[in-house]
């Protein structure tokens, strides 16, 4: 019995050309659990690829203008997916070009039908790996300013309260409880209000 297409994996194939297309398909579907989609116009294509919502696009061109190579790189600069570039030719700037949007994989004169899925797969996990560590990078980033704006909201509090470190972090954790709060959105309010009130610079 057939698996849930919803639990599959959807795959979005967007080429003009139909043979190039059946071979990105027939690549796809060797080992199943995939369903594929095929595009082969590129006009309104950032609301059509939104409306498919596939998790993982492959691209083939034969030798993409820049107009059509900056439309379809439009698809991978959002960041949501992953997206697979697969071109008979191309130079070093639309190489970069699509570098720069975040293709995971760009793959030169090398569409053949049994390293699709394979090229899929590797760009999938790839996308995942850069997305665990851009949420790592921000998380650390965010922590890193959280640790800040609480310094600089206790400097605050022990000059105007003339109380040391210790007692000026937990009254900022009292507050912060008693308002249901972050700690760092209660710093962050008394640095807002104390550069209002000139007590610091903004």
């Amino acid at each position: 019995m057939s698996r849930d297409p919803e639990a599959r994996l959807r795959v979005l194939v967007i080429d003009e050309e139909p043979i190039r297309a059946s071979i990105l398909e027939e690549g796809l579907l060797t080992g199943g659990d995939v369903v594929v989609t095929r595009i082969s116009e590129m006009h309104d294509l950032l609301a059509r690829v939104a409306a498919i919502d596939p998790q993982v696009i492959l691209i083939a061109l034969e030798n993409p203008s820049r107009d059509t190579l900056e439309q379809l790189l439009q698809v991978s600069r959002d960041g949501t997916r992953p997206v697979c570039l697969f071109v008979d030719q191309t130079d070093g700037a639309q190489m970069q070009a699509a570098i720069d949007a975040g293709v995971s994989a760009y793959v030169v004169d090398g569409l053949k039908k049994e390293r699709v899925r394979p090229i899929a797969e590797m760009a999938i996990h790839r996308f995942n790996a850069f997305a665990r560590l851009r949420r790592e990078l921000e998380d650390a980033r965010s922590q890193l300013a959280d640790r800040k704006v609480i310094e600089r909201a206790k400097g605050l509090l022990m000059r105007s309260r003339r109380i040391d470190e210790e007692a000026a972090y937990r009254l900022l954790q009292r507050t912060a409880m008693k308002q249901n709060k972050r700690l760092a959105e209660i710093a962050q309010s008394l640095v807002t209000a104390a550069a209002l009130l000139d007590e610091t610079d903004p």
